[in-house]
């Protein structure tokens, strides 16, 4: 097994459907984000493709959701865990950097378990690449884990507050631009009261 970190998509996989290929989506579709374990590492985007190598081996591709991502090298401990469980070896794990993952590609099945977890999921949409139709184009884009100073102090970025998970109250309050995570603010309700997480749209 290796783990190794590009800034361009490897070598292009044999896309025969290959029952190897299948199962291995399948196993790894169960594997959690370890730090919202609600969700899996395919919901949230992070596992970017399942496929053969030109010599034959199983290639995981993987992107951070920001480059300093400190959970990755548990991400890639866990898929080695479930392809190891699995009888699915040899493989190697790919940790790609283009094009830069988006909030975009957080499925809506995803957002829902977000919004049932307590995180109120980001809003709108980036639009800075599109990973079903370009998944191999690298597109530059700055990362912004804090507004612009012409927004509005309670704005999560996109012009409106996000509405709280529990209630569903868009009266809601942001109290620190950094929550439980780097890509995560705090806030909170102003009618039932609670904090909450907001997952920011990047």
């Amino acid at each position: 097994m290796t783990h190794t970190a590009s800034t361009t998509a490897a070598a292009k996989p044999a896309r025969a459907a290959d029952p190897a290929l299948v199962r291995a989506w399948s196993v790894l579709e169960s594997v959690p984000d370890p730090e919202i374990p609600v969700v899996s590492i395919r919901e949230l985007g992070i596992l970017r493709d399942v496929r053969k190598s030109v010599d034959g081996v199983l290639e995981v591709v993987i992107t951070p959701t920001y480059s300093g991502c400190p959970a990755m090298a548990q991400i890639a401990e866990d898929i080695a865990h479930a392809l190891d469980d699995a009888d699915l070896g040899p493989y190697r794990i790919e940790t790609v950097l283009a094009p830069a993952w988006t909030t975009d590609w957080i499925s809506e099945a995803a957002r829902e378990k977000l919004r049932a977890y307590g995180i109120a999921p980001p809003s709108g949409r980036c639009g800075v690449n599109d990973a079903a139709s370009q998944p191999s184009v690298a597109v530059e884009h700055t990362i912004r884990f804090a507004p612009r100073a012409s927004n509005s102090s309670a704005s999560n970025g996109s012009g409106a507050t996000p509405a709280c998970p529990r209630c569903g109250s868009v009266h809601t309050q942001r109290l620190a631009q950094f929550g439980s995570t780097a890509c995560k603010a705090l806030y909170r309700c102003l009618d039932c009261r609670e904090p909450f997480d907001y997952f920011k749209p990047y």
